[in-house]
Order: structure tokens, then sequence, then C-alpha cells
């Protein structure tokens, strides 16, 4: 044995890391914590996360991925190798073999970065795998059959929509419009209705709960703390389901119609299947209560969420590990299944 295999899923909120045999050993948020006078790192993952909005002026609380690619190599790289060394230890005589999820309308520079990121970080070989084909993997599609499959995954900082079938991608299309825009477009609702300036980590309480895609879909309220902009006072005011789904129209929509799209551009025979199977939704942006619900409703095909939605593309990462021995060094993953037939 040479070393371990792990599968990561570098998401732009959450870090998962997938260990053969062992299954999901590692889940953080994708965030470290930079003393910004002398560079050094502070915090990585959970404890990083507890700063934001928290930090004096001389520590930054960072996100190394936006939008899911990397934003900032050198905090990723680290990150990274944090990570790793926390899975398999800080000896690197046995190097791991990483798989790695990347959306699917990444560039090639994009994907380079991702692997020259992984290799610094201490990976002996890495590989891609496209983040919707991970996903149907991990939700347990059957992506090796001759019959359509459509996938929905909705991250932090993407969204991706694919048609699979017969262990490739039929057609799919990235969205930048996830789970980050969902806290973004409710922070900016918060400022517009009630001149209250919040954070992003109150922003993603509030849509987790009593967020919602459609007003009817439950009624609830909350009281929301921020700074009220005219005073610069702390204030709180009461906010409704109702008034959250109205701030998270626009994103919701976005996503909708990138469904759609993809249905449309759809072979007609994958589309009998798809009707006959449904949509499936993965990543913690599909958690989004009653999403699946609306969906349902604005196409007319039935959608659910996966068993594990947060953990689907990990565990899809970790298993195309089982095939990466019929593959060279570094060779993306894009086409893996479609070869192995």
């Amino acid at each position: 044995m040479f070393g371990i295999d792990i599968g990561v899923d570098l998401g732009t909120a959450n870090v998962l890391v997938y260990e053969k045999k062992k299954g999901i050993v590692l889940r953080e948020p994708s965030v470290v914590a930079v003393d910004r006078d002398t560079g050094r790192i502070l915090a990585v993952g959970e404890e990083a996360k507890r700063m934001i909005g928290r930090t004096p002026g001389n520590i930054s609380a960072i996100r190394p991925l936006r939008d899911g690619v990397i934003a900032d190599y050198n905090i990723t790289e680290t990150m990274l190798r944090y990570f790793i060394e926390k899975v398999v230890g800080h000896s690197f005589v046995f190097r791991p073999r990483i798989m790695i999820c990347v959306p699917s309308g990444v560039t090639t520079v994009e994907k380079r970065a991702v692997q020259e990121a992984a290799e610094q970080a201490g990976a002996r070989r890495t590989h891609l795998i496209e983040e919707p084909m991970a996903a149907a993997i991990g939700a347990g599609l059957p992506v090796d059959e001759a019959t359509g499959s459509i996938i929905v995954d909705i991250g932090g900082g993407t969204t991706d929509v694919a048609v699979i079938s017969l262990g490739g991608i039929v057609l799919s299309s990235s969205l930048r419009m996830a789970g980050d825009k969902f806290d973004e477009a409710i922070i900016a609702y918060m400022r517009k209705k009630f001149n209250v300036l919040i954070g992003e980590r109150t922003a993603e309480d509030v849509k987790m709960q009593i967020g919602a895609a459609y007003p009817e879909a439950r009624n609830l309220q909350m009281d929301v703390k921020g700074r009220d902009l005219y005073t610069g006072l702390p204030k709180s005011v009461m906010v409704t389901t109702a008034q959250v789904a109205e701030a998270l129209q626009g994103p919701v929509a976005a996503i909708v119609d990138c469904v759609k799209k993809v249905l449309e551009d759809t072979p007609p025979e994958l589309s009998a299947d798809i009707i006959d199977h449904g949509i499936v939704m993965t990543g913690g942006g599909s958690m989004l209560y009653g999403l699946d619900a609306w969906l349902r409703h604005q196409t007319g095909i039935p959608a659910m969420l996966a068993d594990d939605p947060l953990s689907c593309v990990a565990i899809g990462t970790g298993k195309a590990l089982e095939f990466v021995e019929r593959f060279a060094d570094g060779q993306d993953m894009d086409s893996t299944f479609s070869k192995k037939k």
C-alpha cells in the first residue's frame, strides 16, 4: 500500500473529505483566519468560521473559494494542506492520492489551479471529477445505465445541472448562483426594507430557520438583530417567511430557469426517462425549504432531495476513486465512466 485514497469536495462553503473504506472523515467550513500584519494563519475551518464578523482590524476571516473556484490560491493551498494532514497525519512518506470535484463550468486554467493546489498541499496524484457526476454517484443514481437522470447540485457558490446517461454527462449547465447568493439577497433585502445591516452568519441563520423558496411554503417569523443604518445603533426587527421568500425570489428564479433550459435541450428519449425518475437535488442550497416543491410546480416533473444532500458530492468523489487506477496520473475524470464501459 503506497498511501490512502481520499476524495475531496472542495466547496465554496464547506470542505468534505471522504476516505476509502471509512466514508466521510472530515466536514469543515472553507474559512481561514489570517493575521493581515504578519500573514500568519491563525485558524482554519470551524474555528475560523466562528471569527467571521467578529475579528479585530488586523485579523481577516477569509473564504478562499468564491463561486466554486479558487479566489486566493495560497490560502486555498494552506487550507487543503491543513485538512489533508488532519485526515492522514503529518507524515507524507505515504502521500495520498486525491480525487477533487470541480464545477462543470470551470475553465482549464481553473482546473489546473485546483490540481496544483492539491499537489502543493501534499497529494501524490490528483484527479478531477465534475461536480454533477460526483453528486449523481453519491445520490445513488444509475449513472452507468442507458437511462436518463437529471441532477441539480446547489452548493455554496455554484449550481450545477446535468443530464447523465451511460456513464457520461449528456449536457450540463453551471450557474454561479447558489447558497451564498441566497445570503447576499437576504442582506440586501434587510438593508432596503428595514434599513438594517446584518452579517453573513445572521443571513444564513435567517435562511435556514424561516427561509423558503416561495411565500406559501410555511408561515414563520424571526427576530433579526443588526445595525440601524440611520442611527448606527443595534436594532431588532421581526421578519416573516413571506419577506424572506420575497428576498430570495431572484436567485430562486435563476436556478429554476437554469433547470428549465437544460430540460428544454434534453433529447426526447432521455426526457421520457427523466419524467419517470424525476429531478434529484443535492447540495446544501437544495435544502432551502420548499425548493423541491417549487421546482416541481415550475417544471411539472417530480423533484426530490437526495437522502444526504450535504454529503452526496463528497461520497461520489470518494466512490469515483474505485476507478482511478485505470487512468493516467493527473487525468480529469470528466469522461471516466464513459471510458470504463
